[in-house]
């Protein structure tokens, strides 16, 4: 079964960062974690969008390969990230075989949120890494105590918003986060939090590690 259609939000038209500076702090949060805690040298931007992030790992010394469904998003990349491979492919399970190679690290930020079917991402990531390889994945987070303050604040509505086409079609907490991971078969995982309080956090971040 392969992704469904990209919805017209993720027609690229700046080389920016995804929302701006909280896109460009969430980026910056990554490339920490991966400088501090994972030891690569290949790196798979999976949904890389317009390439900001992988511009900037490629940047440090990484050797990246961007990879989006996004015409513009492609388009826009290679343009302004010279010398970084990136491919326009779906995310499924057949994008080893598109892509020819195996990873280190794949990342991935803010794209599983918006799959019909999530698993799909971990398959590509799974058949993308070397054995041991380490994924670090990024969503929107979701938990009980932040779904009842947006219940008792009047925003649920606001916040899981329905009347616009494409957008968020799933929702993370650690746990179903943790859950899906494990059940295609990573495991060590270790989360950290972005924006906002405490249990109001804006985004989750999970480095995990593909099971040797």
């Amino acid at each position: 079964m392969s992704a469904a259609p990209l919805p017209a939000e993720f027609h690229w038209t700046t080389s920016g960062a995804a929302n701006g500076v909280s896109g460009e702090e969430l980026a910056s949060e990554l490339i920490a974690l991966v400088n501090r805690r994972v030891t690569v040298n290949t790196i798979c931007d999976l949904g890389c969008g317009n390439g900001y992030l992988s511009g900037r790992l490629a940047a440090l010394g990484y050797q990246v390969t961007g990879v989006d469904v996004s015409n513009s998003g492609i388009e826009i990349a290679t343009q302004n990230n010279p010398g970084v491979r990136f491919v326009k492919a779906v995310i499924d399970s057949q994008l080893e075989s598109r892509l020819d190679t195996k990873f280190d690290l794949v990342i991935s930020s803010d794209v599983i949120e918006h799959l019909y079917r999530p698993a799909e991402l971990l398959e590509s990531a799974r058949s993308l890494l070397v054995a041991g390889g380490k994924l670090i994945i990024t969503t929107p987070y979701h938990g009980y105590i932040k779904n009842l303050v947006l219940a008792l604040t009047g925003k649920m509505d606001a916040h899981f918003c329905v009347l616009h086409d494409g957008g968020h079609i799933k929702f993370f907490s650690v746990k179903t986060l943790s859950e899906l991971l494990r059940s295609y078969g990573f495991t060590d995982f270790q989360f950290s939090f972005y924006g906002r309080a405490p249990m109001l956090w804006k985004n989750m971040i999970c480095l995990a590690r593909l099971q040797d």
